[in-house]
């Protein structure tokens, strides 16, 4: 796959930053300059975090593993679910309730519920039921879809988030943090990137920095899922010449 240039990093403009006036201190080893009361992120650092999150990523996938994407604010919603979708990952895209992941039994009761729902409206009992009933109905599981669509096949916790902005997802982050998951995150200058594992300095603000990182991030992964399917064909082809061996072995016995 080809890495990312520090060229294109520039044209997206990942390198701009907040005000200087609101920057987090924590952030002083990503940043290169001081321009027009702006900070410069340093790409040189970007390029570099960017890979090694990319690397770890695309093992988790490769294992088997799920990774979770969160990223409510508007710029980043589409892109972000789009791919997620694609790769059969879990997102967050509408707002994060309290809970997600702490208490994700429960969350796992209203996923329950969708189904449930789905179920009912396919059964012929559902017409015979008052049109504000079907109404009420409706509206419960629109408002479902909206919230939990995105992990509706999320069995189990994930093995990682990719956060866009941990200050506006800063309750996903501390819910990851109290469970251990590790968080991979793009982190601007007026955020503290050690309250994540794998931080990425950028620009979490504008589309295009949004979209040159997550897609580089998911076609990392989407290698990741290749080489996983491929890790299971080779793994079938062996046990079929082990298990013809085997009934080979068997019949020059007899």
């Amino acid at each position: 796959m080809t890495k990312i240039k520090h060229k294109d990093l520039l044209d997206a403009g990942v390198h701009f930053g907040h005000l200087t006036r609101k920057w987090d201190p924590k952030m002083a080893p990503y940043i290169f300059m001081e321009k027009n009361g702006i900070h410069i992120i340093d790409l040189n650092k970007t390029m570099e975090c960017v890979e090694i999150a990319a690397n770890a990523l695309t093992n988790i996938v490769r294992s088997g593993r799920k990774v979770m994407f969160v990223a409510t604010k508007k710029q980043a919603r589409e892109v972000v679910a789009e791919s997620s979708k694609k790769l059969g990952m879990p997102y967050v895209t509408d707002r994060w309730l309290g809970g997600m992941l702490t208490n994700f039994a429960t969350i796992r009761k209203s996923l329950k519920r969708m189904t449930t729902i789905d179920k009912l409206v396919k059964d012929d009992a559902y017409l015979n039921l008052a049109k504000r009933e079907r109404l009420m109905i409706t509206r419960e599981r629109q408002k479902l879809e909206r919230v939990l669509g995105g992990i509706a096949d999320l069995t189990r916790l994930p093995a990682a988030l990719f956060v866009v902005d941990i200050k506006k997802e800063h309750i996903a982050v501390t819910e990851a943090q109290k469970l251990n998951i590790p968080v991979f995150a793009m982190v601007d200058t007026n955020s503290n990137p050690e309250l994540v594992d794998y931080p990425i300095p950028a620009n979490d603000d504008a589309f295009k920095s949004i979209s040159i990182i997550t897609d580089y991030i998911f076609s990392s992964m989407e290698q990741g899922l290749m080489e996983r399917r491929k890790d299971k064909e080779e793994a079938k082809l062996k046990e079929e010449e082990n298990q013809k061996r085997k009934m080979d072995e068997q019949t020059v016995e007899e």
